[in-house]
């Protein structure tokens, strides 16, 4: 009985906090719309002289506040039927649910302008030369250990761990892999939901995703520029190739051992408190001779945030972890480099210079379990490439 109890918490904190992040969203135009109005209205404020040297700052802000709206427009459309979009969890406002509503911090809205950056680099043209040097060695990697015309890739399971918007997975699966994408956001899985399943149509859309950022911009038309999206349609996939989605946080739902072929992972494992942990679950799902394919720098998420403790082990101390937890390293670079998110166009621009590294699980593993995933539905039974995961537990759309 309280075990049935705590499982009715959950329930409603996990309720709670899904219509918190889609009050975000909802929120998106008042606020930034607010926000511009602000700068607006403390233009206004200004010496009659200084208000007429500002007047095409001015005319820029007005602009802004059109982008926003057309933002909106899309904003909406990635929200809409969100409540439905896993098949074991429903997600409707409940009015009787007391849901306890906090105010919408600048925090917040932050992530829904990360979210829309994220579909310029996974979704967009503009967006593929980040792609090039983030995505091409992991694929270039699989695609040696699993050659096309000696390997049926469909029988190969590869796992995407922090998947964001889902374009690696999508180009996996493209390749004719058996691919799943593992996302714990809702801000991502919003998003990748809409992308992945709703939208239609090559550059069908378009965003303005540079006109929250208000520094180190050289031209207010740098600024105000739209990007189109998606430069592919997602619904283009082999016959047998098989794209899925599972909603959760990966410690939990990858409990499996040896269950997996391939692992890649891709701006990902920075982003545990504990590294160790990462390291250690892949390891185990990973089947005997599986290969852990990995990309990206050493940001730790959680290394400022005085709530949170986390430990930061430089790269030497990680990658002597990787072979101590029984990994062979067969290639292994320091020196790659990448960028996330970034605008082309700005004064200022961040240069990672990544890790890559090829780990393979030896073939002499004991096979503690011969478990393969073998419930997956075509993509073409659904349209739809999505798993809900709860609890740790998986199931499939």
């Amino acid at each position: 009985m309280a075990a049935l109890a705590a499982e009715t918490e959950q329930e409603i904190q996990e309720r709670e906090h899904f219509q918190r992040i889609v009050n975000v969203f909802k929120s998106y135009k008042f606020l930034t719309d607010e926000w511009i109005k602000r700068k607006i209205g403390l233009v206004k404020s200004f010496s009659a002289v200084q208000q007429r040297l500002l007047s095409d700052y001015t005319k820029q802000l007005a602009e802004m506040r059109v982008c926003v709206a057309h933002n909106a427009e899309v904003v909406q459309l990635i929200i809409n039927d969100v409540e439905n979009m896993f098949e074991n969890v429903q997600h409707e406002e409940d009015s009787k649910l007391s849901v306890k509503k906090r105010p919408i911090l600048r925090t917040d809205l932050e992530k829904v302008y990360t979210t829309l950056r994220q579909v310029v680099r996974d979704w967009s043209s503009e967006g593929a030369a980040e792609r090039e040097l983030c995505y091409r060695p992991i694929l270039d990697a699989i695609d040696k250990a699993y050659p096309k015309d000696k390997i049926d890739r469909s029988c190969i399971n590869i796992l995407v761990p922090g998947a964001g918007l889902g374009r690696l997975s999508y180009e996996l699966a493209s390749r004719g892999y058996s691919c799943q994408g593992n996302e714990f956001s809702l801000f991502m899985l919003f998003a990748s939901n809409f992308v992945l399943n709703r939208s239609s149509g090559v550059d069908s859309l378009r965003i303005y995703p540079w006109v929250h950022s208000v520094n180190n911009v050289l031209s207010p038309e740098d600024q105000l520029r739209p990007v189109a999206f998606p430069d592919v349609n997602p619904s283009d996939l082999p016959p047998n190739s098989q794209l899925t989605m599972a909603a959760g946080d990966f410690l939990e739902i990858y409990t499996e051992p040896d269950s997996w072929d391939c692992v890649a992972t891709c701006f990902f494992i920075d982003c545990a408190s504990n590294i160790v942990s990462f390291v250690q679950t892949i390891y185990k799902i990973l089947k005997p001779g599986g290969q852990w394919v990995n990309l990206g720098p050493l940001l730790y998420h959680y290394a400022e945030q005085e709530e949170e403790d986390s430990i930061e082990p430089s790269y030497d101390h990680l990658i002597s972890i990787v072979r101590k937890i029984g990994f062979i390293i067969s290639e292994e670079r320091t020196d790659v480099p990448t960028s996330y998110a970034q605008n082309p166009n700005s004064m200022l621009k961040t240069e990672y210079q990544s890790v890559f590294f090829i780990a393979s699980k030896p073939h002499d593993t004991v096979c503690l379990t011969a478990h393969v995933l073998n419930e997956r539905r075509d993509h073409r039974e659904t349209g739809d490439h999505w798993v809900q995961a709860t609890s740790g537990m998986m199931c499939e759309k």
